[in-house]
C-alpha cells in the first residue's frame, strides 16, 4: 500500500558536526528512499556550510514507506573525527529524527482562526518565478506555536497545501499521545531533546559499527548503511523484535 510522511531531521548537541550529522542522515533517507522507488521531496531546510542542515522537513511517497520508516524516530548518536577537527580528537554529535504518518484533512480539524500565515520570496534555485514572487509559505499554529515552513513548491498555493500536511501531521502525533504538556514536551517523548545521551542509535565510526540501542541490534560498514543501505540494518531490526 502506498503510504506518505514527513521526515523531520534536527541537529542537536554537538554544533557543526551535529549538522553535518544531519546532512548525513537526510541524504541517507533520499538514497533508501531512491532504492526503493519512493517519492522523496524536501519540503524546507536551513543549511549550513560543509552539506550540513540544521533542519530539514521532506515528504516521502511509497509503497510501504511508513511502515519500515517508522521507528526510525529518536535521537542518533555519531561518534567520529569531524572534518573541522585538526587534532584528531573523537566527537560525540547528535541529530534527531521524526518520522509522522501525513492524514487526511477530515482527521484533524483545524480552525483557520488559529492560524497565522506569512508569505515571503523562496529564494535559491528554482528560476525567476521563485525569487520573484511570495511563493514560501510560513503558517503559525497558534494555540500549540507549532511554526512549519514550506518553500521548495513553485506555487504559494502548492506550498500552503504541503505546510497544512505538515501542520496535521503534528497535530496528529499531538492527539495519538494524548499528552498533557507542552509541545516541547511532546516532542521530546517521540524524539528527545537531542542530548547526547537520549540516544536510539549510535553510528561509531572508529569501530564501523552501527547499534541501535532499543533492540540490540548491530551492523558493520557504516559508509554502505549512510549511502542508502538501510535494509541491511532495519532487518536486523526486525529480527531482534522477533
Amino acid at each position: 500500500m502506498t503510504q506518505r510522511l514527513i521526515l523531520e531531521i534536527r541537529a542537536g548537541a554537538g554544533g557543526d558536526e551535529a549538522s553535518i550529522f544531519a546532512g548525513d542522515l537526510g541524504r541517507m533517507y533520499q538514497r533508501y528512499a531512491a532504492q526503493k522507488g519512493w517519492g522523496f521531496s524536501i519540503l524546507d531546510k536551513n543549511e549550513t556550510s560543509l552539506n550540513g542542515f540544521k533542519s530539514l522537513v521532506a515528504e516521502i511517497k511509497g509503497e510501504g514507506a511508513y511502515d519500515a520508516l517508522k521507528l526510525e524516530s529518536g535521537v542518533h548518536r555519531v561518534q567520529r573525527v569531524p572534518k573541522t577537527e585538526k587534532s584528531g580528537r573523537i566527537h560525540t554529535s547528535t541529530a534527531s529524527v521524526a518520522i509522522l504518518p501525513i492524514v487526511e484533512a477530515k482527521e484533524v480539524i483545524i480552525n483557520q482562526g488559529d492560524l497565522e500565515v506569512t508569505f515571503s520570496r523562496a529564494g535559491g534555485p528554482g528560476g525567476q518565478n521563485v525569487n520573484k514572487v511570495e511563493t514560501a509559505v510560513r503558517i503559525h499554529h497558534k494555540p500549540t506555536g507549532i511554526v512549519i515552513s514550506c518553500r521548495e513548491e513553485r506555487s504559494q498555493h502548492a506550498n500552503r497545501e504541503k505546510a497544512m500536511e505538515v501542520l496535521r501531521a503534528k497535530l496528529y502525533e499531538m492527539e495519538q499521545q494524548k499528552s498533557t504538556g507542552s509541545v516541547t514536551d511532546m516532542r521530546r517523548e517521540q524524539v528527545g531533546s537531542a542530548d547526547r545521551s537520549e540516544k536510539i542509535r549510535t553510528y561509531n565510526f572508529p569501530d564501523d559499527r552501527i547499534t541501535d540501542h532499543r533492540f540490540g541490534a548491530k551492523v558493520h560498514n557504516i559508509e554502505k548503511v549512510l549511502d542508502g543501505d538501510l535494509d541491511a540494518l532495519l532487518k536486523k531490526i526486525e529480527k531482534s523484535k522477533e
